[in-house]
């Protein structure tokens, strides 16, 4: 999950043309060189809410010709209403893209059933098109129940789920219905156990900070290296702070100090996201610097086991 990186005068609100496509063509070329597997563009820390319409179309045609189908892409077209999401996946659709991710769209609380049509009548537009369920209750306004997958893997077109709202019973619940049909992409802190559970892969922001020691988590999960996974683990939560300046469904400082890792030069954040807490920046910042050393300690043996794959 990255972000839509940004130019210097991305803070400006007359600033219409905000896509850095140089530093997005730098980190999409590092992630997939690195070890990524799958691209995803434009949710919430991918800036789907502060993107005007021609800044939505510059992002996704330039991340579909960067990644050159090496990796699969999904293109996030989350909005406030359906016909803004057909809009968005035919302009992707339009230039090259295989896949999207979209949550139900919002503002005011979508019924169950509604999220429902929603998925069925997308797939149904869009017969072509590989589609990840975005699973965000906090600002979707929506938990998409268990029961309700009975139903959305009547359609072959939904292929996966970003999701990290499941408790343990419920993720089994899920994976009842759903296994072999939509594979369900957990966050970076669930990988292990929800692994062994069935999740087919982990989703993560601080990639953008560097991947290795989430490759090598997902390495560890998928060999069944618990004691290695919990490790990496613990390692990751011990960074958090606590007290993140969280000013909505972007995290104002956590951006602005993942630049300070060294891997990606993300760009300012976009309004009406300026103005940060010089402490929360500061304790953001110091973050990176951690997931910095992190990288260092996990990159050989990623490297290692990447190149005993390839012989």
């Amino acid at each position: 999950m990255v972000p839509a990186f940004a130019t210097p005068d991305a803070t400006r609100l007359d600033s219409t043309d905000t896509v850095d496509v140089d530093n997005l063509r730098d980190g999409l070329n590092k992630l997939i060189r690195d070890g990524v597997n799958v691209i995803s563009m434009m949710g919430s820390y991918g800036e789907c809410h502060t993107l005007l319409w021609e800044e939505f179309q510059a992002l996704t045609k330039a991340t579909v010709e960067i990644v050159n189908k090496r990796v699969p892409v999904m293109i996030g077209v989350t909005s406030l209403n359906s016909r803004e999401v057909v809009r968005k996946i035919r302009f992707a659709r339009d230039v090259g893209a295989e896949g999207v991710f979209t949550g139900v769209p919002f503002y005011y609380p979508p019924t169950v059933d509604n999220a429902v049509q929603f998925y069925h009548d997308i797939a149904d537009m869009f017969s072509d098109m590989s589609i990840q369920i975005y699973h965000n209750p906090p600002l979707h306004n929506i938990h998409i129940p268990v029961a309700a997958f009975n139903r959305l893997v009547e359609k072959r077109q939904i292929v996966s789920m970003k999701d990290s709202h499941r408790s343990p019973l419920e993720f089994i619940r899920l994976m009842d219905v759903v296994q072999g049909k939509i594979s369900i992409f957990v966050n970076q802190m669930q990988y292990y156990p929800y692994g062994e559970l069935g999740a087919r892969g982990l989703w993560s922001t601080d990639v953008s900070m560097g991947p290795w020691p989430l490759i090598r988590l997902r390495d560890a999960v998928d060999a069944g290296d618990a004691e290695t996974a919990k490790q990496i683990l613990r390692e990751i939560q011990a960074l958090s702070s606590g007290a993140n300046d969280f000013g909505g469904p972007q995290d104002n400082a956590r951006k602005l100090g993942a630049t300070h890792a060294g891997y990606m030069n993300l760009g300012p954040n976009r309004p009406p996201f300026v103005v940060v807490k010089p402490d929360s920046l500061e304790k953001a910042i110091q973050r990176s610097k951690g997931w910095a050393q992190l990288c260092e300690k996990y990159r050989p043996p990623v490297e290692a086991l990447a190149a005993v794959g390839a012989r």
